[in-house]
């Protein structure tokens, strides 16, 4: 994972390590092309960084973004594994999941967690919830 260290100003507090979190507003991927918003979070989960969406990717984003993933997973040279994506609202059978926004249902409020498929671990997923264990390296 990224670790991000901080020190405090008057130099008295010890570093703080941390994991990077990339919180992506939807204006900002609002301004991009596709090939763009794919860039933008592979770049991101390439440093080992978790990328929040604010408003989450169209289904042909998605599918865009898993394969051109798979073309860059390389275990053996820089270590790349992939990606783990989850969306909220799950897709548990309503209007607002995967299936319904394929259908045109699109929910504007749909928030997207990604990261490293090797450091982010989904625990429970459900429509009100997504709960996520975070590793370090």
């Amino acid at each position: 994972m990224a670790e991000v260290t901080t020190t405090d100003d008057d130099g008295g507090e010890p570093p703080t390590e941390g994991i990077q979190i990339d919180m992506i507003s939807a204006d900002r991927m609002d301004g991009l092309r596709t090939m763009e918003k794919i860039r933008l979070i592979l770049d991101g989960v390439h440093d080992d960084n978790i990328v929040i969406l604010e408003s989450g990717l169209q289904p042909e984003e998605e599918s865009k973004l898993i394969e051109r993933t798979m073309t860059e997973i390389n275990p053996d040279g820089d270590g790349f594994t992939g990606i783990e994506i989850e969306s909220y609202p799950g897709g548990s059978g309503g209007d607002n999941g995967f299936l319904g926004r394929l259908m045109g249902n699109d929910d504007p409020n749909t928030l997207t967690v990604i990261g490293p498929a090797d450091r982010i671990e989904t625990l429970h997923k459900d429509e009100t919830l997504i709960s996520t264990l975070i590793t370090r390296q």
